[in-house]
């Protein structure tokens, strides 16, 4: 989860929302990313699409059955189908999101009844991702209100 942090960290300084998400299998990353949308402007440039895109490209397959992701927040319902049509098993985050969360915050896309199931698990490093989203979203306030 701290290499999902400095993904974050590397978000924030290119002036995305700090969101970043690291696959990791037989405890080796193999995808990272953080977002990158404003950047790319692409909708789909969130970390986790970003990290499980580099997984795959890693294995060489569209399934990453054995592997994690660590994310540090909430996946949205893009994510969260990202993350069941990738078939990844484990899931940990930080954060909740509670405007766009896909887990309990505004729906649960994980308890449909889909051919694969995640477990899914939220809390881990939470305090930090979230101080670093509210961090941000203060800095870019008082940049707005500064011109």
């Amino acid at each position: 989860m701290r290499q999902a942090l400095d993904e974050a960290h590397k978000a924030m300084a290119k002036g995305e929302v700090p969101i970043g998400a690291v696959v990791v299998k037989d405890n080796t990353v193999i995808g990272r990313g953080h977002n990158l949308r404003e950047t790319h402007q692409s909708v789909t440039a969130h970390a986790e699409i970003v990290a499980i895109e580099m997984a795959c490209r890693h294995l060489g397959s569209w399934r990453l059955e054995d592997c994690t992701l660590y994310i540090t927040l909430e996946p949205c319902p893009m994510c969260a189908g990202a993350i069941i049509q990738a078939r990844i098993p484990k899931v940990f985050y930080g954060a909740k999101d509670y405007k766009h969360g896909a887990h309990t915050s505004q729906i649960n896309v994980f308890a449909a009844d889909f051919n694969h199931e995640v477990d899914i698990r939220s809390g881990l490093f939470a305090e930090a991702s979230a101080a670093l989203l509210k961090d941000f979203f203060i800095t870019l306030r008082n940049e707005k209100n500064s011109v």
